[in-house]
Order: structure tokens, then C-alpha cells, then sequence
């Protein structure tokens, strides 16, 4: 059993001793500089700007903190490229490595962490309902080995920026994976604040894989009159396909992170997943300097951010209200 008091504090005048790092299918550190030097293991459940700039907030305040990957920190990262059962192995094999702390982001990943480990300190991000997602039971007192921070997306602000810029709208399509714990919790989430919006129905299209996507996008014409796209990681990492179908169609796609913005939806908000790392880089020093991970509260994110996208828009038959566009944090160009 892995003991805290091992990781309460650590030397960063580091003897010369090479570790060397063999990672399948993901990265890792060249070297750590001493055995003495903390080891990191970082399994992420699919590569997306949202999840990566999670993974480099993590790496960047950690190596603020003295903490430089390679050298005074022995960092192991991999991705599972969307696949739960990929996730599990990666699990498996972290936790038979027996690193100081591991980082799993998103809610698939960190729920494979969860049912793999025993006795490893574990810090999750991006997990938008960790009491869903059965990884605490009391976000206040998490207890055991297990805290991290919630990107719970703000779901009433989602639903009102559509209703602002689309005033007639009545029908909202939403494309998510009925496999990711996270994504049920928002679906629920939007059937309730929809109506405050005005909006009749919510109609829900549903994949098992990015495969799906395109299909659960095309399912969807004729009947909504705008695709809202949660943070759900299987349908982000194929966001194009419904992009495609937005733009072809002439159905408004908006999202609930701003990357998804950047990359063609048009409008959203959302944190910056960057801050979520630095966050979550938080906690895990916390934790590397005594404190218990069942004794840190579970962190929330509540600075948001709006993005447009106004070229997209009128791709897709939309002209972005000037109220919106002028209140932006980040305009597409």
C-alpha cells in the first residue's frame, strides 16, 4: 500500500540517477533525475483540445511548482483514443506500477481508475457529476483516495444563449453517449432548464462510439430546429461530422465548450479548460505535500467564458445578435 507519507515532501536536490519511462500509446518522460522524484501517471480517455489543455494545465503547475516532467517528476501519460476497454487496461497497468498519484481525465477514464485501484492516491478532472459517476459519494467529504475538480457545464446559460440567438427555435436536438455517466447527467440537466426556455422537446440522438456520430447527426434533420453538443468526449473528438450536417442543413450547432467553437459550432460557453488543469494541478500538490485526497473537497469551476463562431453561424443560416457578438470573451475570425 502506497504510503502518503512518502509523497508529504519531496527533495529537488536531485542526484543524477536515470529512470527510464517506456509508455505504449502515449508519452513519457525520458528520464526523472532521481528515484527520489515523484512519479505521476496521467491516463486520459480521448485526445480533443478540451481534454488536452487540461492534461497541459496539469503539467504546467506542477512544473511551477518545481515539479519538471523528465527531470524533478517522472510523468507517464496515455489516452485510451475514445475506448473504455482501452481505458481499463490503462488502468490496470498504472495501477500495477504503483505511482505516487494518478491523474484521470474525464469520467470514463476516471472510472476505470476507480474500479482498478486499491491503495493509489487519485485526482480526477473533467468529470462533470462524480456522485453519478459513483467515484464519491460526497463531493463536500470525498473520503478514501479519490477528489479532483467538476467541469459541471452551466446548463441554464447554454440553454439561454440559444434561446437568444435562435428567439423562434422550439425543437432542441442533443447527440451524446448514453455510456458516459457525465453526458446522462447533462442530458437530464438540459430536459430540465429547456423548458424554462421556452423549448417544447428535446430531441435525444444517441451513439456508442465516435462511428456513430455522423449518423446520430443526419437522424436528427428535420426534426430540430438547432444540435446542442454537451461535453460529451466521444461526440466532441467527431465534432466535424456534425459540423458537416450543421453547414449542409442549415441547422445551428452550438456547444458546450468553447473549443468546440474554434473548431466550426457557434457559440458557446465554457471554461477554459487550461485553468481547469493548473485546477486540478492544484490538488494534486496538495496531495503530494501530505494532505489526504479523501480530505480535499471536490472542486468546482466557476469563472466561464463565451465564445462565437460568427462565420459558422451564417454558414449555417444564422446571423450572430450584435449583443452577443460584443460581449464575447473570444470571436472566431
Amino acid at each position: 500500500m502506497l504510503s502518503l507519507n512518502r509523497i508529504g515532501f519531496r527533495s529537488l536536490a536531485l542526484a543524477a540517477i536515470g529512470t527510464t519511462l517506456i509508455s505504449c500509446g502515449g508519452e513519457g518522460t525520458n528520464t526523472a533525475s532521481s528515484t527520489d522524484a515523484p512519479y505521476i501517471a496521467v491516463t486520459q480517455i480521448v485526445e480533443h483540445p478540451a481534454l488536452d489543455a487540461v492534461r497541459d494545465g496539469l503539467k504546467d503547475e506542477l512544473a511551477a511548482a518545481g515539479y519538471e516532467a523528465g527531470d524533478s517528476l517522472k510523468w507517464e501519460w496515455e489516452s485510451a483514443q475514445g475506448q473504455p476497454a482501452t481505458a481499463a487496461q490503462i488502468a490496470q497497468k498504472f495501477v500495477g506500477e504503483n505511482p505516487d498519484l494518478i491523474v484521470a481525465i474525464a469520467t470514463p477514464s476516471a472510472q476505470a481508475v476507480a474500479a482498478a485501484n486499491d491503495d493509489t492516491p487519485v485526482v480526477f478532472s473533467a468529470v462533470t457529476d462524480p456522485v453519478a459517476a459513483e467515484l464519491v459519494s460526497d463531493p463536500n467529504a470525498p473520503g478514501g483516495l479519490i477528489t479532483g475538480v467538476s467541469d459541471l457545464s452551466p446548463i441554464d446559460q447554454h440553454m439561454a444563449l440559444i434561446r437568444e440567438v435562435l428567439p423562434e427555435a422550439q425543437r432542441l436536438g442533443v447527440i451524446y453517449s448514453a455510456g458516459e455517466a457525465n453526458s446522462v447527467s447533462l442530458v437530464e440537466l438540459i430536459k430540465q432548464e429547456a423548458p424554462a426556455q421556452g423549448f417544447t422537446d428535446v430531441v435525444e440522438a444517441t451513439v456508442s462510439s465516435s462511428a456513430d456520430v455522423a449518423t446520430a447527426a443526419n437522424s436528427l434533420v428535420g426534426k430540430v430546429d438547432a444540435i446542442y453538443i454537451p461535453t460529451d468526449n466521444t461526440v466532441v473528438s467527431a465534432l466535424e461530422s456534425v459540423l458537416k450536417v450543421g453547414a449542409e442543413q442549415q441547422i445551428p450547432i452550438f456547444a458546450g465548450d468553447t473549443d468546440s467553437v474554434e473548431r466550426g459550432a457557434i457559440a458557446g460557453i465554457s471554461f477554459d479548460y487550461y485553468d481547469v488543469g493548473r485546477q486540478t494541478g492544484d490538488v494534486v500538490l496538495r496531495i503530494l505535500n501530505g494532505e489526504s485526497p479523501g480530505e480535499i473537497p471536490v472542486e468546482t469551476v466557476d469563472t466561464v467564458q463565451l465564445a462565437v463562431n460568427p462565420a459558422a453561424a451564417e454558414a449555417m443560416g444564422v446571423t450572430l445578435p450584435e449583443a452577443v457578438v460584443n460581449r464575447a470573451d473570444q470571436v472566431i475570425e
